[in-house]
């Protein structure tokens, strides 16, 4: 049983930053994979970032260079860092991880709230 509590999206003018926070609590022995995703009004739910328990991390080609992803696995957040906001970047945003209970049990999926964020121009 996991709980992702997000934070940290607004608005904000094309250009400017904005930084995501996501905390995971409740019963789990090891978070592994977190992401976040996006969803635009219209669009489906799209991958944005993803940092590996290693510190391994990838990126969605619209976001390369502008967005980083970071985790800081004492307090189990997930942070995403997005500068040069565009307005295309506005959606609602999802934190995403993969967390076991116990070891030798399965690897569960939990998803956060969601948080807005709107980009203008």
């Amino acid at each position: 049983q996991v709980q992702l509590v997000e934070s940290g999206g607004g608005l904000v003018q094309a250009g400017g930053s904005l930084r995501l926070s996501c905390a995971a609590s409740g019963t789990f022995l090891r978070i592994y994979n977190m992401s976040w995703y996006r969803q635009a009004p219209g669009k489906e739910r799209e991958l944005v970032a993803s940092i590996t328990i290693g510190g391994s991390t990838n990126y969605a080609d619209p976001v390369k260079g502008r967005f980083t992803i970071s985790r800081d696995n004492a307090k189990n957040t997930v942070f995403l860092q997005m500068n040069s906001l565009k307005p295309e970047d506005t959606a609602v945003y999802y934190c995403n991880v993969h967390a076991t209970a116990a070891w030798g049990r399965p690897r569960y999926e939990y998803w956060g709230q969601g948080t807005q964020v709107t980009v203008s121009s």
